[in-house]
């Protein structure tokens, strides 16, 4: 079983010593004094000059184009599948050739497990974060070039939950799947979203819409995935965090 996951990264950074991962250097053309020993993603077929609104997209546009192997993914150079304790080594829990190969066996999808907001709904999450005109705009594109997917979109929209990260591995021609559908929609949404004025987090905008997209293109085909623990391999401030997701949510984005 071939399997090829992109760690995307944009600096030098611990990784897994498996043949399985590819460290990727995403937004490469735009730091092209910068090396870092990695595949760049400005080679073969790319969009690596679009990293800073498409965030990690460019490396999953790049193993879309570039890479071919029976299941293909991507991670983070912070966030990755794992198993085991959480006072384990973190990086002794970081999934391995063979933690994919039993996976793979239950489903052709791995993903992350589900992010609950509880008392946001994806599309107010979004708005207190974002522009709201930006989500207005996708569905707006949802609508008239795969409206067979609108359904999933405004459901979507409305829940709780959702498979966050950009991160998954998937069968070859799933993911190849997904990554047309994906791009077609996001390419449609740059054309005609005006990001002039936005801040360097704002700019972002692509990566953010795909987090709620993935779950929209998984429903509308019916496909059934199996769900992982993903560990972030640096310490997180989880009071600090809670307090800028309460402050989003009760005074907008400007906080």
């Amino acid at each position: 079983m071939d399997i090829k996951i992109a760690v995307a990264t944009h600096k030098k950074y611990w990784m897994p010593e498996d043949d399985v991962y590819l460290p990727l250097h995403v937004g490469k053309a735009l730091h092209e004094h910068l090396e870092l020993g990695y595949t760049g993603d400005n080679t073969g077929d790319n969009i690596s000059e679009k990293n800073e609104s498409f965030c990690e997209l460019t490396g999953l546009y790049w193993m879309w184009k570039n890479v071919q192997a029976d299941y293909k993914g991507l991670v983070h150079y912070r966030r990755h599948f794992t198993k085991g304790r959480l006072w384990q080594d973190k990086k002794l829990a970081v999934f391995r050739r063979e933690d994919f190969v039993q996976n793979f066996q239950q489903a052709d999808i791995l993903l992350p497990k589900l992010r609950k907001y509880y008392i946001e709904t994806n599309e107010s999450h979004y708005v207190h974060a974002h522009y709201q005109k930006d989500l207005q705009i996708t569905r707006q594109v949802i609508a008239e070039q795969c409206s067979e997917y609108l359904l999933a979109y405004d459901q979507q929209m409305k829940r709780t939950s959702a498979h966050m990260f950009n991160m998954m591995t998937m069968r070859a021609d799933l993911f190849d799947a997904y990554c047309q559908w994906l791009f077609d929609v996001l390419f449609e949404v740059e054309k005609r979203t005006d990001i002039r004025g936005y801040d360097a987090v704002q700019r972002r905008l692509y990566g953010y819409l795909s987090e709620l997209l993935l779950d929209v293109w998984l429903e509308t085909n019916s496909l059934s995935y199996k769900e992982n623990s993903v560990t972030f391999m640096e310490p997180q401030n989880w009071l600090k965090k809670g307090g800028k997701f309460l402050l989003r949510k009760f005074k907008g984005r400007s906080c």
